[in-house]
């Protein structure tokens, strides 16, 4: 399946493992594709991959990646030096304080490629340093990532397989059809007409300080990953080593809460500007092009929106081919768009501000609908 072949970049390593698990060919006159996937998308899809991969367009530039752990680590470090060389009064501890949320929001996507495999062409090298930026640079479990996220990538935007909407119905209510719904069976956990506006004060700002701060220890303890808790503590015995020499408790509890509170807001804005806004419903068995398709949308390339999002401008792309190198995705987006156009699929490509704003725009809209379902007799 494309899904399988999209998550597996060593295929012999697997073959090892789905060999027992074979049993037996599919008769001659059965078909091979089920009647709900677009039996010529999947094949000219497959058609892509190959082409894909001829370009060479799966292989890492690791000068690239270098120089973005090094602009990383640079980062981090100023944060620290900004403190201890101009003091912590009011000035330099905001301009440490941004320094060192640009640090963690780079760290954050740069894991993201190593938690795809997209970095080194040796998947052990790829987990070996994932673990060092995503622990011990940002003080999370890269296990519990690749747990939701390999969940999220399989199935995006489909309810109760895709943990990136799982703030329905509890928080948000999401999409049109879900808040019908919703609306219908008379359930208010939250005033959803007014979500479009309660959403700057929730979702943005506490995320990381609250929900992921909390989820990613108890997945982590739960599911027994000991050496990643290892690993999450180095973070918080460096962090609180190095800047408790220099800062007070108080003024140290306020830095790292509010960084956390930033780097949030910034990584919730750019993920769900890619997401929130498109098609949102149960899972329609769809083929790999199509599933991903209605899920996802692009934002304009600049140099600016590739280095502000990590690359997740290129959203289509990167779900396509989720293990494809970041500084490839624009040299494959208009073989995707030529293919879309071929089997009337819809490309979405929007402004960056346009993208925030469809962000909002689609949470009152599901609010509305919600209402008027609600309190219709």
């Amino acid at each position: 399946q494309d899904a399988f072949v999209a998550f597996h970049v060593n295929k012999v390593l697997v073959s090892k493992y789905l060999k027992p698990l074979q049993i037996g060919e599919l008769a001659p006159d059965q078909p091979s594709i089920e009647p709900t996937k677009n039996e010529m998308l999947v094949k000219d899809f497959r058609e892509l991959r190959a082409t894909v991969e001829r370009m060479g367009l799966l292989e890492p530039n690791q000068l690239f990646f270098f120089l973005l752990l090094a602009h990383i680590l640079l980062l981090d470090t100023a944060a620290w030096l900004i403190l201890f060389y101009f003091g912590t009064s009011l000035l330099p501890f905001v301009f440490s304080l941004l320094v060192l949320t640009i640090s963690q929001v780079q760290a954050s996507w740069l894991q993201h490629d190593l938690g795809h495999l997209s970095v080194f062409r040796k998947t052990k090298w790829n987990h070996l340093l994932h673990k060092f930026v995503m622990c011990h640079l940002i003080g999370a479990s890269a296990k519990w990532w690749t747990l939701l996220h390999s969940q999220h990538h399989a199935k995006p935007n489909c309810f109760h397989k895709d943990p990136d909407i799982d703030m329905h119905p509890f928080l948000f209510t999401l999409g049109k059809k879900f808040s019908v719904e919703l609306g219908i069976k008379k359930k208010k956990y939250m005033p959803y007409n007014h979500q479009h506006k309660y959403f700057f004060i929730t979702l943005p700002p506490l995320l990381f300080p609250t929900y992921f701060h909390c989820h990613t220890f108890y997945i982590a303890y739960t599911k027994k990953y000991w050496l990643d808790l290892a690993w999450m503590l180095t973070f918080y015995i460096r962090f609180f080593y190095t800047y408790g020499s220099l800062l007070e408790t108080k003024t140290l509890n306020c830095l790292i809460s509010l960084h956390r509170m930033l780097e949030s807001s910034w990584f919730v804005w750019v993920s769900q500007m890619n997401h929130i806004p498109m098609d949102i419903d149960y899972d329609k068995n769809l083929d790999w092009m199509s599933t991903q398709l209605q899920a996802t949308c692009n934002v304009e390339q600049s140099l600016f929106n590739d280095w502000f999002t990590g690359h997740l401008n290129f959203q289509i792309e990167h779900h396509l081919f989720p293990s494809m190198p970041r500084h490839n995705y624009w040299k494959v987006a208009p073989l995707v768009k030529s293919l879309c156009a071929k089997h009337g699929l819809e490309y979405q490509c929007k402004p960056l501000l346009t993208a925030f704003a469809d962000i909002v725009r689609s949470l009152k809209d599901s609010g509305e609908l919600w209402l008027d379902a609600y309190l219709h007799k």
